[in-house]
């Protein structure tokens, strides 16, 4: 079995009172690669900011803070990168895990206020699922490079008044040749006027 990788973001619960204690973390551009893989978004290539503070009443922990980080994703109108700045207040309770069940217990259901609390397990509150997830929920609907972006520009549309760029066939050169050469051209047109019928008296 691999090794569980290492939280980016713990806090030890015996460092917590109900005062409350001030944490800062780094958000590295690498974890939020690493954090978002396989989703249409990855880092700008900064790191960010979690500045949060952290209280402990009973068993349940409430952490306050806010989160920073530079995210980019495609343009939804002409796909180019389009940088998205997140700078969003952090608002979490984190509650013990239920208790391990046995295979032949029923499964455990969360209920309607449940599904909006965090859980942590043993004696150190990770956020690291807070934190990826707090970014995808601030990601916009519509993103966009600029709020003047044209879109995709259309590929041009050749002039009808413009000469065709195709390249002539060699075997029409000689007739090309002769249709340059005024004197030919004016004989014909000559040859092709109709010729007045004398009259007779």
């Amino acid at each position: 079995m691999s090794p569980l990788p290492t939280p980016e973001f713990p806090i030890p619960i015996h460092d917590l009172d109900a005062a409350g204690k001030a944490f800062r973390f780094v958000v590295r551009a690498a974890w939020i690669r690493g954090a978002l893989e396989g989703q249409d978004v990855t880092a700008a290539g900064t790191d960010g900011e979690l500045d949060v503070r952290v209280s402990k009443s009973g068993t349940d922990v409430v952490v306050h803070g806010r989160l920073k980080a530079q995210l980019e994703l495609a343009c939804a109108r002409c796909l180019e990168p389009a940088k998205v700045a997140i700078d969003q207040a952090l608002s979490v309770l984190m509650v013990p895990a239920p208790a391990t069940k046995s295979p032949d217990a029923e499964e455990y259901e969360f209920t309607a206020d449940e599904a909006d609390v965090a859980t942590y397990e043993g004696d150190t509150v990770v956020l690291d699922d807070v934190v990826r997830d707090e970014l995808l929920l601030e990601l916009p609907m519509i993103p966009l490079c600029s709020q003047d972006c044209p879109g995709i520009s259309p590929p041009p549309t050749p002039d009808a008044d413009e000469p065709s760029e195709r390249p002539i066939d060699p075997r029409l050169a000689p007739l090309l040749k002769l249709r340059d050469q005024p004197s030919i051209v004016s004989a014909s047109a000559q040859s092709q006027k109709p010729q007045k019928s004398e009259k007779k008296e």
